[in-house]
């Protein structure tokens, strides 16, 4: 006697042996939704008189896969076992319920977990209390929870705290504290989550530059961040975070196969434009690699201009090798400084002169690092308000002290005034070019012409220590940028494709740079470099509704007939290749490089312009596309270690490494552009203002006081 599976499996044959017909699946198609597609060679079935009677089969189609029954989610790829003789169907029937690709279940989730909360308004300059009433859903407030957990790099144990557990006891006493476990597991599904958006964003985007930088952990292990710079459809630059993880060294070779391993799993390896790093000799080797791989992955110009010197790291090169001329008085200050700071008592000391003195200023002093000239600049400015003060303090002397150890002398203070007002424009630029959410690719030859043109006027200063400090600082300059081969030539077709300035001012700032000669043939070869290069960008992109001319001219010189074809032909080719591009490419170039801004247009930024004109030059847009997202410096990169300074304390120094890059890439993520990193660093002026108002009694209302604390931070 055969047994039910086996006339199961022969009716299953029965059904499977003929293939739908074309209108059967036109009409098993109507019963999915818009975005869902029959799968091309999959087995389907459908039984209009099926004997399926539960009522969550309705949202399934079944097919055949390797001789067993099979459904599959009408709202989602999900697939399931389902011979009712083998299989069971609670899976299926879960699913049914809590797929949130259907309608029904979205409806419900819409109404689950929400009640009607009362609510109190409170009036303006009123302690009255308003009644009225509005719907909480506490799954917002736990994904908000998880969103202040990764934006202000608390520990998952937070939760777990009693002030925490106080305040949300008062605030939403209905809302259910997840674990500190449920804490973990929802960041990393939001990482998961945030990552395949930005997946999918990468796929809409034309080229990316990169910025990468290294570091060493307390841990003693090596992390390498990566950082993503595009513009996308809407003519907005983008900075993304999308690897901070731990490599085998800080090697050239690891960095570049750490590097081209990630753009792999993102899939943007073929799109990458430039990388951007600081001038350690293993980012050679990196950029090295990665230009081997661009070569085969497909690139611009052959991947040459691949690599992009970080300009910041230069400029801190530059500045250093000037201000070791003024070791002695910068380590007399120093020291200065770090007494005063390193005692409570003198500290109070120095506030009580400082009142005698009645010196008006909220400054207060500040250590330096001394491998960031910047925090030596600020250390220094600060130090000079307070001269006067440091004069009456006892500061230790003595003969047992070193030369650099005394305490400053008049002279020194002289030399410190001067090298401030000599530091100030080099710390304004580099402020400037530490830009990651606005283009600055636009801006590198200006900043560093000005440069250029600053350490001109202090050569020619009567003092001559800065004068020789301005000769060690244009030896180091000279080094990096005296020659226009040692700059990534993007950088000046980036100024060229600022409408604002276009060939006119590159021309101008090569001239100045290198006199009227040599900077009339480097503005010609930056030309012949921009022809060249839109010349390749016409031929990746141009359409059959773009004219080409070159094409049109050859067509020309094929049908022509006669003596002299041949010639004119290799004529008109030598030609092409001098003008460095087609006739097309002259013709758009060219009228962008003629084209006057309007009075509207003035107060634009480049992006904002390319963003309104750019269908006005079919090519030259993707052009300005990929060379303004460039970035110079490797600032983004670095700020996840400031950071990452901060944040790998001892509760991110016992995450695993793929936690600790959850949370960061998130975070960068989440965080809006326009909001900064908060320093957890109290303002102590502020604060001892604020207590001796609340002591003196100034203020009856408490609360209010709260609120102007706020308000300071």
């Amino acid at each position: 006697m055969e047994s039910s599976q086996s006339k199961r499996s022969a009716s299953f044959s029965e059904q499977t042996s003929q293939p739908l017909s074309e209108k059967d699946m036109e009409e098993l198609q109507s019963t999915l939704p818009p975005d869902k597609k029959l799968k091309a060679g999959r087995e389907y079935i459908w039984n209009r008189k099926s004997k399926r009677k539960a009522e969550y089969w309705k949202y399934y189609l079944e097919y055949v896969e390797n001789g067993k029954l099979r459904a599959e989610c009408k709202f989602c790829p999900k697939t399931f076992a389902a011979d009712g003789n083998l299989n069971g169907s609670k899976n299926v029937k879960n699913h049914a319920e809590s797929c949130l690709g259907n309608p029904i279940n979205i409806e419900k989730e819409k109404g689950k977990e929400k009640q009607t909360k009362l609510y109190f308004d409170q009036e303006h300059e009123s302690s009255e209390l308003k009644c009225g009433s509005r719907i909480i859903n506490l799954n917002d407030v736990r994904e908000a929870l998880i969103h202040m957990i990764i934006v202000d790099e608390l520990p998952f144990k937070h939760v777990e705290k009693p002030g925490f557990r106080h305040f949300v006891q008062v605030a939403c006493p209905q809302f259910h504290i997840p674990s500190r476990v449920t804490i973990a597991r929802d960041c990393l599904k939001l990482y998961y989550s945030e990552k395949e958006k930005l997946r999918e964003m990468f796929k809409t985007c034309q080229r990316i530059s990169v910025t990468t930088d290294t570091w060493t952990s307390i841990q003693r292990i090596n992390y390498m961040c990566l950082t993503a710079h595009f513009i996308d459809n809407d003519w907005k630059l983008n900075k993304k975070i999308i690897n901070f993880c731990p490599i085998s060294s800080h090697k050239g070779e690891a960095i570049g196969k750490a590097v081209e391993a990630c753009l792999e799993y993102w899939g943007i390896d073929d799109k990458l434009f430039t990388v951007t790093v600081d001038n350690a000799s293993s980012n050679d080797v990196a950029c090295a690699h990665l230009s081997r791989m661009v070569r085969r992955t497909g690139c611009i110009n052959d991947g040459k201009n691949l690599h992009v010197r970080c300009i910041a790291h230069i400029i801190n090169l530059i500045v250093w090798d000037g201000i070791r001329e003024h070791g002695v008085c910068i380590d007399r200050v120093r020291n200065a400084v770090k007494y005063v700071k390193n005692s409570p008592a003198r500290i109070l000391r120095f506030k009580d002169l400082v009142q005698k003195a009645n010196i008006d200023s909220k400054s207060s002093l500040s250590f330096d690092v001394p491998t960031r000239w910047n925090s030596t600049y600020i250390m220094l400015e600060t130090a000079l308000k307070f001269r006067r003060v440091f004069s009456g303090l006892s500061l230790p002397d003595g003969e047992d002290l070193n030369d650099n150890e005394r305490p400053p002398e008049p002279e020194d203070w002289e030399k410190v005034e001067r090298l401030v007002l000599f530091l100030e424009g080099f710390y304004l630029l580099t402020k400037r070019i530490y830009g990651s959410h606005y283009v600055i690719a636009n801006k590198g030859l200006g900043e560093i012409a000005s440069m250029y043109d600053m350490l001109n006027n202090w050569e020619q200063s009567e003092d001559l220590n800065f004068q020789a400090m301005a000769i060690a600082m244009k030896k180091k300059f000279d080094k990096y940028w005296g020659d226009v081969d040692k700059m990534n030539k993007f950088i000046y077709v980036a100024l060229l494709l600022d409408p604002h300035s276009k060939m006119v001012i590159v021309e101008l700032t090569l001239t100045d740079m290198h006199g009227p000669e040599k900077g009339t043939k480097l503005a010609n070869d930056v030309k012949e470099f921009a022809y060249s290069l839109f010349e390749e960008y016409r031929k990746m992109y141009a359409t059959s509704n773009i004219p080409d001319c070159g094409d049109n001219m050859s067509m020309d010189i094929d049908n022509s007939k006669g003596v002299g074809s041949d010639y004119v032909r290799k004529l008109k080719e030598r030609a092409k290749r001098l003008k460095g591009t087609s006739g097309y490419a002259i013709s758009e170039l060219d009228r962008y490089l003629n084209d006057q801004l309007g009075p509207e247009e003035e107060e634009q930024d480049a992006l904002t312009w390319w963003g309104k004109n750019g269908q006005r030059y079919v090519i030259l847009n993707r052009m300005a596309c990929d060379i303004l997202a460039i970035p110079l410096s490797t600032v983004a990169s670095e700020s996840a270690f400031s950071t990452g300074g901060r944040t790998l304390d001892p509760f991110r120094s016992s995450l695993t490494p793929k936690m600790v890059q959850a949370l960061l890439c998130t975070q960068d993520w989440l965080r809006a552009k326009e909001v900064p990193i908060v320093d957890v660093e109290e303002n102590l002026k502020e604060l001892e203002e604020i207590e001796k108002e609340v002591q003196r009694g100034e203020s009856n209302d408490v609360d209010d006081e709260v609120v102007f604390v706020d308000s300071l931070v």
